[in-house]
């Protein structure tokens, strides 16, 4: 049943899916626990309800639904959804994720440990958890993991590998990626020079609303070197 439960779900049928979640997770079902939570929290076929959506991630995540775990994260690491913010407990519970497969949860975990947010700061595991993120597509995970290797830091510092990370981020459509793509491009740094390149990849992110290369472009267009 719950298979069809995502279905109707996925199909854009929320009253079906609803209901469906709702007798799963009444028998103990933790991924439709986790599936029905987030519908109270987006107000998607029910009337929204935070402190509902709580209490079925806090199940789900007693039972390590990895999805769950990070939702659940999420709620700490921003102090909402009626708990009180709190990074350590979020570390701990992005750590829980990351170790069950969820990409974005192995992110989250490697910025924490970049930024020394709930745990202590070390680059070099903020580095294996990027990775991590990154062999499963994660764009944001590529883009981070270039960012260390540029600076060396918890890495050896590698041009080469800088390039193909921030090209794999700005390849995904990523604006981050794709700004620092064509900075790489500007400065010729882990490839040749190209200066049409950059303002290229800097058009791109503009276009996606990255604010630094929006200001780039706008300052292009005022010193006239630039039609658009």
């Amino acid at each position: 049943m719950i298979q069809t439960a995502h279905d109707a779900y996925n199909s854009g049928d929320h009253a079906k899916a609803f209901e469906l979640y709702t007798q799963l997770a009444e028998s103990g079902n933790a991924d439709a626990q986790t599936s029905l939570a987030f519908m109270y929290q987006k107000e998607q076929g029910c009337q929204k309800d935070e402190a509902k959506a709580l209490e079925l991630y806090t199940k789900a995540a007693e039972a390590k639904q990895p999805y769950a775990l990070f939702n659940l994260a999420i709620l700490y690491a921003n102090g909402i959804g009626g708990v009180e913010h709190d990074q350590f407990k979020a570390h701990d519970l992005h750590m829980e994720a990351a170790t069950r497969e969820v990409p974005p949860a192995m992110y989250e975990v490697a910025l924490m440990l970049e930024r020394g947010l709930g745990c202590m700061q070390n680059y070099s595991e903020a580095a294996f958890w990027y990775e991590e993120g990154a062999k499963r597509g994660h764009l944001e995970s590529f883009n981070n993991l270039g960012a260390l290797y540029k600076e060396g830091h918890g890495v050896p510092q590698d041009n080469a590998r800088t390039f193909v990370c921030f090209s794999r981020a700005a390849e995904g459509g990523l604006a981050e990626g794709l700004y620092n793509l064509g900075m790489l491009y500007d400065q010729g740094v882990g490839c040749a020079q190209d200066h049409d390149a950059a303002l290229d990849l800097c058009r791109k992110a503009a276009y996606k609303g990255h604010e630094k290369a929006k200001q780039i472009i706008a300052g292009l267009q005022e010193e006239g070197k630039i039609v658009f």
